[in-house]
């Protein structure tokens, strides 16, 4: 049976769609907040979620997953040292997608996608660079 199997595909392959997401949480984690189109953002959420849960778990097994997902292993790190321990207390709802409005060039819909505890990843930040 192929219950609860939908995918929003993006109009792209399994393997280009696959990149894209990788390469969006990637930025997603390294920069706190990017501004994309609504649909990919909207596809990016789930996965960023999951990479947070893994990160979560904290044990060796959970950072194998994410970099075999995520690919940098700087990035991976940044996950699990700065961003697990500020969504220790949260039980979901890691991502917010705040709509911007349509594009100049082609009027698609644009989105801002952001962690929730914005303001705890920055004051964490700070602290590390001292």
């Amino acid at each position: 049976m192929r219950h609860r199997k939908k995918t929003v595909k993006l109009q792209r392959d399994t393997a280009h769609r696959r990149s894209l997401l990788a390469n969006l949480a990637c930025s997603l984690i390294e920069h706190g907040r990017i501004r994309t189109t609504l649909a990919k953002a909207k596809a990016l959420r789930p996965v960023a979620e999951k990479m947070v849960t893994l990160a979560k778990r904290g044990d060796i097994h959970a950072r194998r997953q994410a970099v075999a997902f995520l690919r940098q292993k700087e990035v991976v790190s940044k996950l699990f040292s700065e961003i697990a321990p500020v969504c220790e207390d949260r039980q979901g709802g890691y991502c917010r997608i705040t709509k911007l409005g349509a594009r100049t060039s082609d009027s698609a819909p644009m989105a801002y996608i952001e962690w929730t505890d914005i303001e705890d990843l920055a004051v964490a930040g700070s602290a590390d660079e001292e």
